[in-house]
Parts: C-alpha cells; structure tokens; sequence
C-alpha cells in the first residue's frame, strides 16, 4: 500500500499538534513549516482533519490549532481509513474494464492485503506515533522564540 501525500501530510499534522504544549496553539503556517509543506497544502489537510472531529480551529488572537481528545486516542488505522477512502487497491471495472475481472482471484487478494494493512494500523493511536524518540523531534522543529 501506498498513502497519498495528502495522507501522509495530513498524519505529520496530527504528530506535530499532538506534541504541542497545553494552551500554545499552533497555527497553520507554524504546522506547515514544521512538517516542510506548503501552507496551502497543509491548510487543506487542517480542514479535512477539522471536519473528522481530529482537530478544532480557531481564529483570531489567541487562536490557531489543537488536537481534540478523539484525535489524541484516535486510531491511526481509522485515521488512513477516513483520509484515504476505503476504495480497492485496483479497478476491475471502468471505462476499459479489466478481461479478468469476472474469474480474477488478485481483486480478492489485494482487498485482503489492504484490510490486514489497515487492521495493522488499528493497533497503534496517535499518542503511539509521537513516544520517543518522535515526540522530542517533533517538538524540536519549531521552537518558539522564548521572550
């Protein structure tokens, strides 16, 4: 299996807010900086991962990014399952439908594989992802200027 970029950007996100400190939101561009991404990127990752309940969002003064408590146990399998869609790993059908598809035993095998994947990713929550040695890397790619 391969995630997609958005995936992948939308889990650095969720690492990097896991690991910020009580009460100092972060903002989109500190994310997006922090996880080298593009703002626009990362805003579009923000968004998603807001409306899955994973993170709230505030503007203004005072405002910026936090991961909520479902995002904080979230699974990270159920994670890949919402950014990615639960679509098969192959496309038997469409507009040049595969001549195997009706006696094909790789669709079966493929959607067997993609479900231990993700079955796999079941096991582990966002807090698993930042222990050490990750958590104090992470912290570290954005120190706030103290002052």
């Amino acid at each position: 299996m391969r995630l997609t970029k958005f995936t992948d950007l939308a889990l650095r996100t969720v690492m990097r807010l896991a690991v910020a400190e009580q009460g100092e939101p972060l903002t989109t561009k500190e994310v997006a900086e922090a996880v080298a991404a593009p703002y626009t990127h990362t805003a579009k990752a923000v968004a998603r991962l807001q409306h899955l309940g994973v993170l709230e969002a505030r503007r203004g003064r005072g405002g910026g990014l936090e991961l909520t408590g479902f995002g904080q146990r979230a699974s990270v399998g159920w994670l890949v399952r919402a950014l990615e869609g639960d679509e098969e790993v192959v496309a038997c059908e469409g507009e040049t439908p595969c001549p195997l598809r009706g006696a094909c035993r790789l669709r079966g095998a493929l959607r067997t594989a993609q479900q231990s994947f993700y079955a796999a990713l079941d096991e582990f929550t966002v807090q698993d992802l930042v222990a050490s040695p990750t958590g104090p890397v992470l912290v570290g790619l954005t120190a706030r200027p103290s002052g």
